[in-house]
């Protein structure tokens, strides 16, 4: 059977350290920072960058989009979380 989208997102919760969680939630913005992290995108911002700055960059690394400025800024789906959790190889098995 394939796996939730909450499945994909704890497994990438867990490959970037970061806490599986219980109920069905969209990433936070230290959980996207943790993901622009192991995929070593430059966030080039001071602070805190924007969610959907973050996502943009997220995408455009991991070839959903050809570039940050042409990627969606909206929440992932569940091919986009699929490709995330297989550039950074996060395992989603029950």
């Amino acid at each position: 059977m394939s796996p939730t989208v909450h499945e994909v997102r704890n497994a990438i919760r867990a490959a970037t350290g970061r806490f599986e969680r219980e109920v069905e939630a969209s990433f936070t913005k230290e959980e996207l920072q943790a993901i622009c992290e192991v995929l070593e995108v430059d966030v080039d911002e001071a602070g805190r960058p924007s969610t959907t700055r973050m996502r943009r960059l997220i995408r455009a690394q991991v070839d959903i989009a050809e570039s940050p400025e042409t990627a969606d800024d909206s929440t992932f789906r569940k091919a986009d979380l699929q490709a995330i959790a297989a550039v950074i190889g996060a395992s989603f098995e029950p």
